[in-house]
């Protein structure tokens, strides 16, 4: 398919890597070229680049359409594609009758595509997770196993630069302020998110979320909103204590039930709202109410969400270190009553006021670590200044590490009835590998001071 082509592969980490394997595969040269590579091309002379003859460039997630180098590769009529795009276009070449589902949002797209793969799978569908989970999805086209379907999680970054695919379905989750350091404003953030809309047949929107409302207003694609509240016709949402379908039965008048709150684990606001998401997309291409069901009944969530690590003394001590906004805090912070809140890293530009005035009646103390922990800080001082907070470094002489102070600090401030919950509102890479490398030292410290 491209025997013999010359593609230049900007971005040499996961995406970039499984970009050019798989266009070798099929007959390609390629070269990388990265920044923080030094065996790749040197990006600080892009002239060299650009006196070969590239067919054209793949652009890996992350890279800004402005990027100096990116500018310099448009001058030089280079044609550039994502790599969702030439998945696509791969695709359509070897296996046309596969369909694509997708799911964006600023939060809970993870556990949502792997939820509704799940709840395919039981329905007898081969079907596969990928995106910006498990594995680039040009390599998911490839594999030696044909799929029926792809679920796609898509971040902004591939939104971003992504054209040609046509999905099946598509849902948007949720939209808050996030990235926007790298987008440039919340409104850029919000454009490159509705991108998912761009050639879809149907979008599955959470009726909750007033962005996301007001940001497909005008959308012209069929619509199906979800919600925690009682749904209308063409709605799936919550009586009582089911979750039910008024837009994927019959009669709209009818209502099917799709599961009991009690089928989903942890039975919290987000988890009911993901599980509906799913629900609705698996509904839509003609999933049976009952093998959702049986999904929903036996799905666990991935570590660091909402993770129960240790029971003691009547305090629980809870790893949601995968909440690394604001959005993801406020919804792990409200699922509890009394929260020892340990928070802080990168902001990303996201501001703390509205968070911490939305949960300030969960917060019995917060412990706020890492570059960023000022502007929380400061946002406790102006909204809640009756909440006590510090400002946590590692002890001097102590011999043990950042976490282990956190976790002996949460100690001494929390009592019976307690909630200690690591939900940071924030990026990790300040003082931690990521954000589950920032979780299991959470969890180890825990339970390194439970075992003394």
């Amino acid at each position: 398919m491209f025997d013999g082509q010359r593609v230049l592969v900007v971005g040499g980490g996961v995406t970039g890597s499984a970009v050019a394997r798989a266009l070798g595969k099929l007959g390609a040269y390629c070269e990388i070229v990265d920044e923080k590579q030094p065996k790749s091309m040197d990006l600080t002379e892009p002239e060299m680049a650009l006196k070969q003859i590239w067919d054209f460039a793949v652009i890996s997630p992350g890279w800004r359409q402005d990027h100096p180098f990116i500018e310099k590769l448009k001058l030089g009529n280079i044609p550039l594609m994502s790599e969702v795009d030439l998945a696509w276009t791969i695709k359509e070449q070897i296996n046309p009758s596969q369909k694509w589902l997708a799911i964006t949002g600023t939060n809970g797209k993870t556990t949502t595509v792997e939820m509704l793969a799940a709840m395919l799978r039981r329905d007898g569908r081969k079907v596969k997770a990928c995106g910006n989970l498990g594995d680039a999805v040009v390599e998911a086209v490839l594999d030696s196993e044909e799929f029926d379907f792809l679920v796609l999680e898509l971040s902004s970054f591939q939104l971003q630069w992504s054209e040609l695919p046509h999905f099946s379905g598509v849902a948007i989750l949720n939209i808050a302020d996030d990235h926007v350091d790298w987008h440039g404003s919340f409104d850029n953030y919000v454009q490159a998110k509705l991108k998912i809309l761009k050639n879809a047949s149907l979008a599955i929107l959470n009726a909750d979320d007033g962005a996301v409302v007001l940001a497909t207003q005008n959308w012209g694609g069929k619509k199906v909103f979800f919600s925690l509240g009682s749904p209308g016709p063409g709605e799936v949402g919550v009586v009582e204590d089911l979750l039910v379908d008024r837009a994927f039965v019959r009669d709209a008048e009818e209502a099917g039930v799709i599961a009991e709150l009690h089928d989903i684990i942890p039975i919290a606001a987000h988890s009911v709202s993901n599980t509906l998401a799913a629900a609705a997309m698996a509904l839509s291409i003609g999933a049976l109410h009952e093998n959702v069901r049986a999904a929903i009944q036996d799905f666990r969530p991935g570590r660091h969400r909402i993770e129960l690590v240790l029971e003691a003394n009547g305090i629980r001590w809870i790893n949601d270190s995968k909440a690394t906004n604001p959005h993801a805090a406020l919804a792990s912070i409200i699922s509890f009553e009394s929260v020892i809140w340990i928070a802080g890293g990168l902001a990303k530009g996201a501001k703390m006021d509205e968070l911490v005035l939305s949960a300030k009646n969960k917060i019995k103390r917060a412990l706020l670590i890492g570059q960023d922990r000022e502007l929380i800080a400061q946002a406790l001082k102006r909204n809640a200044p009756e909440i006590p907070f510090d400002l946590i470094n590692v002890t001097e002489g102590k011999g043990i590490s950042l976490m282990e102070e956190i976790v002996r600090k949460a100690q001494a401030v929390a009592s019976a009835g307690d909630v200690v919950l690591l939900a940071p509102a924030c990026a990790s890479m300040d003082q931690f590998v990521s954000y589950s490398d920032r979780g299991d030292q959470f969890c180890q410290a825990t339970l390194k001071m439970a075992s003394k």
